[in-house]
């Protein structure tokens, strides 16, 4: 693929089951993107490496995944001025919801658009991703309508006995 358009970023390598569903949704798609463990507390130099480069290298959006105390979407949303889509990552302790309640009370000034808890909150974001994405690339957006179009189409209309 081309140069990545899209970072998909997550806090370790158990995040990325979830997190590929963005990755196969762009690849879909056919918009270049990368995937990478950046941690908000393991890695924090990364991370700021990371956000502090991701315009510059030509990344247009950001797609983290995070569970637990999530820290990554909103601390990636403190390093770039690039959008950031948060996807909160099924945990154990709680199913989630403390990745989710974590990534959503962003404070004023940092936003993250934040999806569903798990896979299709994956899936979402890089919807998302290519939506932000399509409002300048027209080609793009015709690529889009047509994978909405066809999932209106895979829907039966009548149910069947199975």
């Amino acid at each position: 693929m081309d140069t990545a358009l899209v970072g998909i970023v997550m806090g370790s390598q158990s995040d990325w089951p979830t997190l590929r569903g963005a990755a196969e949704i762009l690849d879909e798609l056919g918009i270049a993107h990368e995937a990478r463990i950046v941690s908000a507390h393991r890695t924090p130099d990364r991370l700021w490496d990371y956000g502090r480069k991701a315009a510059g290298r030509g990344l247009r959006v950001i797609v983290a995944g995070a569970g637990g105390a999530a820290h990554l979407p909103g601390m990636m949303a403190s390093k770039t001025r690039l959008p950031v889509i948060g996807v909160p990552v099924e945990t154990r302790a709680l199913g989630g919801l403390d990745s989710l309640y974590s990534i959503v009370q962003m404070p004023r000034g940092f936003p993250v658009a934040t999806m569903a808890i798990g896979a299709s909150g994956a899936v979402n974001a890089g919807l998302m991703a290519a939506q932000i994405l399509a409002l300048s690339d027209p080609a793009l957006a015709e690529r889009l309508d047509a994978w909405r179009t066809a999932l209106s189409a895979s829907i039966p209309e009548v149910p069947a006995d199975d």
